[in-house]
């Protein structure tokens, strides 16, 4: 089957508008909170962090900083990744699944198939730092030509093993994979001779997504400036809380869309409201 990307866009906005009450509600409490939690309470540092950079640019220093910062919010940053990844697969189940479960059972089952989605990501993250260290330790002993070639082989790679393994937390949330290895697999063979028109269609939405959300973040963050130095630090917040859950948002409906059409079961009909 060839991917359509029209077709998977309209797919998209109709599970969405589906299920926008329960979108609303799942969206808001699982992106949109914990993302505003997080800059309310580290907003200050990493802005100190920019600022650092902007007067300092020095990369040792810099990546010093970083790793301070990080690994004094490490825990903060395991439990943001809790909530957002149980959100992830809750929102997947309640845009797909036929038998039309209620948000809490929806939400249970993001909450018991986490550890397998978790377990995906390590691998994920594992294959992708190889192909990011490789490069680096390569070239740290070759010239910064045979650096450059191999550094861009990297990045290609990272692409396609991103594209690859795109439908992995839908295959969990959807076919309730219980097996991360299974679950890779299951995307990688999904993907299979589409890999290129897929990457196109999420790189377009990325863009789309950024320049939107870009607009959107200046227009209210100048208007929150206005108030004052306070309220232009909680309306920072609250437009990037609101920007994140909206990518979500979008972001899984393509997802889903993407997964249905390749899967075959793109056009079924869709639940209409939950419990």
């Amino acid at each position: 089957m060839k991917f359509d990307m029209s077709a998977a866009w309209n797919e998209a906005l109709r599970l969405i508008s589906a299920n926008r009450q329960v979108i609303t509600i799942v969206a808001g409490v699982f992106f949109f909170l914990p993302y505003l939690a997080f800059m309310l309470l580290f907003m200050n540092q990493m802005n100190a962090l920019e600022a650092a950079q902007s007067s300092n640019p020095d990369p040792d220093a810099m990546g010093a900083a970083m790793m301070t910062f990080y690994g004094d919010v490490w825990w903060v940053i395991l439990l943001f990744m809790v909530i957002q990844g149980i959100g992830m697969l809750g929102l997947l189940t309640l845009l797909t699944d036929r038998s039309r479960p209620t948000v809490g059972a929806a939400l249970a089952s993001g909450a018991r198939l986490f550890l397998p989605y978790f377990g995906a990501q390590l691998l994920m993250g594992v294959v992708f730092g190889l192909l990011l260290l490789v490069p680096i330790a390569v070239g740290a002993g070759a010239s910064a030509a045979a650096g450059v070639v191999l550094g861009i082989g990297a990045v290609i790679a990272f692409v396609y093993l991103f594209v690859k393994f795109l439908l992995t937390p839908a295959v969990i949330a959807i076919e309730r994979q219980a097996n991360p290895i299974s679950a890779l697999s299951r995307s990688w063979q999904l993907t299979k001779g589409n890999s290129l028109r897929i990457f196109l269609f999420i790189f377009l939405l990325f863009v789309a997504v950024m320049i939107v959300g870009g607009v959107f973040s200046m227009i209210l963050g100048l208007l929150f400036a206005l108030a004052g130095a306070e309220a232009a630090v909680i309306g920072q917040a609250l437009v990037s809380g609101l920007v994140n859950a909206v990518f979500y948002v979008i972001f899984l409906g393509v997802i889903a869309a993407i997964y249905r059409q390749l899967a075959g079961t793109s056009g079924e009909a869709l639940h209409e409201t939950f419990d």
